[in-house]
């Protein structure tokens, strides 16, 4: 018992440092969000691109309306938001259709190579293998049913199914993936069709502040460094925390050294 009171008594600096770090933690998204272990903030582009290999783990096929028959995945918290907006979108009187989600790695690439075959350049139309938001499972083009199989272009920005996304479909998670007058970023054109799931802290902090993916990952990847450079000069040991010493205080009734933690180091 003695050992465990010395060890906790020890260990308390330790609880309120991190409340510190906590408090001073002031970026518009929580820091647990940005560590990303969910995948869900992971960018796809030419200068992050996606291994050929690479294939969500958790793919289901939506339940949400769809332009056609053919069967759309989507990973599983995605296709879930995907719904509830779908539903929420249709209490307003919008109907929303989804027309293509994941894409795999293959698939990009042959359409990519069709692409520039059939113009000779590279238009920012299709993206590059291993650089599309589609190969991510978070990815989805969502139309209007006036739009089945029409060509997809910015006009659709002014469709009343369109405006209603941009308003709302950060309520849900998403965010516009590709917006206008960004393409110099993501070397994607203005793509108001194209939703990207990035959880619900993310997508309303990126909305709101008109950033593409690429500029929020900029940005809180600086904001991080900056922040555990500055927090990691106050921890001395290899492993990020004080060196600490075994002192030994006493024998126990039981005949056990009692063992105090003090800490130390140079």
């Amino acid at each position: 018992m003695k050992k465990l009171i010395c060890l906790l008594l020890c260990l308390l600096p330790f609880a309120a440092m991190a409340e510190e770090e906590t408090a001073l933690w002031d970026y518009p998204v929580p820091y647990s969000v940005l560590q990303n272990e969910d995948g869900y903030i992971t960018l796809a582009s030419t200068e992050r691109l996606l291994d050929s290999d690479f294939i969500p783990d958790d793919l289901v096929k939506i339940k949400a309306r769809k332009t056609s028959g053919t069967a759309i995945q989507m990973r599983e918290k995605a296709s879930a938001k995907l719904s509830e907006m779908f539903d929420a979108a249709k209490t307003d009187g919008i109907t929303l259709y989804a027309h293509s989600g994941y894409r795999s790695y293959r698939t990009q690439k042959t359409m990519y190579s069709n692409r520039l075959a059939s113009i000779g350049y590279d238009d920012g139309a299709v993206a590059y293998p291993g650089s599309s938001d589609h190969q991510t499972g978070l990815g989805v083009d969502v139309i209007s049913k006036a739009w089945i199989g029409k060509r997809f272009n910015e006009k659709f920005a002014a469709t009343k199914e369109a405006q209603w996304m941009a308003e709302h479909c950060d309520e849900y998670g998403f965010v516009i993936r590709y917006p206008e007058d960004k393409t110099e970023i993501t070397g994607i054109m203005y793509e108001p069709w194209h939703l990207r799931y990035v959880g619900d802290e993310a997508a309303a902090y990126i909305m709101d502040a008109g950033l593409t993916l690429e500029e929020f990952t900029e940005e809180y990847e600086a904001y991080i460094s900056a922040f555990e450079g500055d927090h990691d000069s106050a921890l001395d040991g290899e492993d990020g925390l004080p060196d600490a010493q075994e002192v030994v205080t006493g024998i126990s009734e039981d005949g056990d050294e009692e063992v105090t933690l003090f800490g130390g180091g140079n």
